[in-house]
């Protein structure tokens, strides 16, 4: 059965085998394995999957679609299907009922990138890695260091739960249909603390979305509404911080000395 993708859901499926299997071989997947697929589409990589873990949930919004994967998984009784919204879909009340950790794949659309990450890091407890296929600018910003153009309040984020790196670039030709850029799977490890010590983590993001919502004003102007002059000025002066410096030049670790100053 031939399965037309649909545009309004962001559907583009992966059709390039060796892809397919270079994935597979990234996630190092063990007998043990429970893995959460987001997104699992017409069940290529869920059925590659399932042959290798104890275990997989694929999670598809489309109706359509998990009727073709029922068909395609049907030889799998370790493999549920699970026909949910992923932005609805309740995380954490489901990976509670599973013992130990899990990993996560997911080839996500691009316009919900974002708050897909955001609600996995939010569910971290109960995850080891996930590995999600996002567009390579997409990718860029989550991995990016201080001092480079995509670094901003999303990489700090990301990087203070998390440890992103960029695995390969998948063309766009490997999708049906192609979407307008290339893609990157990128591995998440979950850190079991997180990369630097705050005091007050709402506070820490914060200062954070603050500097960045005015990233081409220095420092000093961008936080002024949020910390007092004073202690900016301590700040500058305790960790040798050039007063006229903008957010981008700013690490991780940095942010955090300014938010327990």
């Amino acid at each position: 059965m031939r399965i037309k993708p649909k545009k309004r859901l962001g559907q583009n499926f992966l059709i390039d085998k060796n892809i397919q299997r270079k994935i597979i071989d990234s996630l190092e997947l063990k007998p043990a394995d429970t893995v959460f697929e987001i997104g699992a589409g017409r069940g290529e990589l869920t059925c590659l999957i399932s042959q290798k873990v104890h275990r997989v949930f694929a999670l598809e919004v489309d109706p359509g679609l998990c009727q073709a994967l029922k068909d395609n998984l049907s030889a799998f009784s370790n493999a549920t299907i699970i026909n949910q919204d992923v932005l609805k879909f309740n995380f954490k009340a489901h990976l509670n009922k599973i013992e130990g950790k899990i990993k996560v794949i997911g080839n996500i659309p691009y316009y919900i990138s974002t708050p897909i990450i955001e609600r996995l890091i939010k569910s971290r407890d109960k995850i080891d890695t996930a590995f999600i296929t996002v567009q390579k600018e997409f990718a860029a910003r989550m991995s990016a260091l201080p001092g480079s153009k995509e670094y901003g309040a999303f990489s700090c984020f990301v990087q203070y739960y998390a440890e992103p790196k960029i695995l390969f670039t998948i063309k766009r030709t490997s999708f049906f249909p192609a979407p307008k850029v290339d893609s990157c799977l990128v591995r998440l490890n979950i850190r079991k603390e997180p990369a630097v010590f705050s005091r007050n983590e709402k506070l820490l993001f914060k200062i954070i979305r603050g500097a960045f919502n005015k990233r081409r004003k220095t420092l000093r102007n961008s936080l002024s509404s949020i910390i007092p002059p004073k202690k900016l000025e301590s700040f500058f002066d305790k960790y040798k911080i050039d007063r006229n410096t903008r957010p981008e030049r700013l690490s991780l670790q940095d942010f955090a000395n300014l938010a327990n100053t």
